[in-house]
């Protein structure tokens, strides 16, 4: 099976994290999201918990399509998936210079281990978790930057 892991934070999702999951969803067999935790990151939006079920949400109509969260190494990830490919979206050429090296300390780790890069989908190009975060602070409509899931447990939770 031709198998990939779409790695992050994912705090919150977002519309342009979707993108590449569903552009990834179309070149492999199955897409393993993988919510990795940072036990050294305390102030997340959404727990390990909610950002999993939040993904589960938005990507629900992509059936090859997997999420589950891991708090070690994702190289040991790769090799209990047995997926050896990583995909990556990068927006610009910041984004490349950083996965270029994690590419390269990822395989250091796990010499099979392969990243791919997806350029950012031009209408996504500027968004981040940490924009999408600025902008719910400001009031701003949520659905501009996130899944309908999304926005809806941001509004329930009288974020947005």
């Amino acid at each position: 099976m031709n198998s990939a892991i779409y790695p992050g934070s994912f705090d919150p999702i977002t519309l342009g994290h979707l993108d590449i999951i569903r552009r990834a969803a179309t070149c492999f067999d199955k897409v393993y999201v993988c919510v990795m935790v940072n036990c050294e990151k305390n102030s997340h939006m959404f727990s390990e918990t909610e950002r999993v079920a939040l993904i589960r949400a938005s990507v629900a109509d992509i059936a090859n399509v997997e999420v589950e969260s891991w708090s070690g190494l994702l190289a040991d990830y790769a090799v209990a998936k047995e997926a050896y490919v990583l995909v990556k979206g990068v927006r610009n050429a910041t984004d490349f210079d950083q996965e270029y090296q994690m590419a390269d300390i990822n395989r250091g780790i796990c010499p099979q281990l392969e990243t791919v890069l997806l350029p950012a989908s031009a209408q996504y190009r500027h968004f981040s978790s940490t924009m999408v975060r600025e902008m719910i602070r400001y009031g701003q409509p949520m659905e501009l930057y996130v899944p309908a899931p999304v926005a809806e447990e941001l509004k329930r939770k009288g974020r947005a």
